[in-house]
C-alpha cells in the first residue's frame, strides 16, 4: 500500500517545514533512450525528471 492522499499530504507537509527535498536529473524528452541506457548499466545517481514543457503542443 502506497498511502492515502491525506497521508501523502501529511508527508509532504513534513518535508516542506523540515526543507526535505530530492536531487533529480532533468533530462529533454530526446534524452529519454540515453536515460535508459544508463538505468540498464547502472549509471544514475539522481531520480529522472523528463521535462515536459520541450514537447511542442
Amino acid at each position: 500500500m502506497i498511502g492515502s492522499i491525506k497521508e501523502t499530504q501529511e508527508m509532504l507537509d513534513f518535508c516542506g517545514k523540515h526543507n526535505i527535498t530530492t536531487d533529480i536529473e532533468i533530462i529533454d524528452i530526446g534524452m529519454i533512450n540515453d536515460a535508459f541506457e544508463r538505468v540498464v548499466k547502472s549509471d544514475v545517481r539522481y531520480r529522472f525528471v523528463i521535462d515536459m514543457q520541450q514537447l511542442p503542443v
